[in-house]
């Protein structure tokens, strides 16, 4: 068990690294890192009152977006507050946008995959 701790913090400071030196602000750990397309995961910042992030699953997809630091509004397909702890779900064509309305950076994470019967 603790090397599986020790593995899964090492990934977990690399997304937040990549996610820090990124122009997008969001690190992937997907396809590259684990080799298989059946899932991903998303770690994205928010600078203070940053906004317009889509997040959009896309045909035969779908995601959890959870809010792990700061609170996020949410507009398009799914309207309002997305508190710190809190999660959304959105499937296929369904899209949203985050904003950060706070004055610091806000952290959330992106879990998706693939919808029953959707692969590529």
């Amino acid at each position: 068990m603790l090397s599986y701790f020790k593995i899964s913090r090492r990934i977990q400071v690399k997304l937040k690294n990549r996610a820090l030196n990124s122009e997008s602000g969001e690190s992937i750990l997907g396809f590259q890192d684990t080799g298989s397309h059946a899932c991903y995961m998303i770690y994205g910042i928010l600078k203070p009152k940053e906004k317009g992030r889509l997040v959009k699953p896309g045909e035969g997809h779908e995601e959890i977006v959870l809010a792990v630091k700061g609170d996020l509004k949410v507009t398009g397909s799914c309207a309002g507050s997305l508190k710190e702890g809190f999660a959304l779900y959105l499937k296929d064509e369904q899209e949203c946008f985050l904003e950060n309305t706070g004055e610091s950076e806000a952290v959330y994470v992106i879990a998706g995959g693939h919808s029953v019967g959707g692969h590529h």
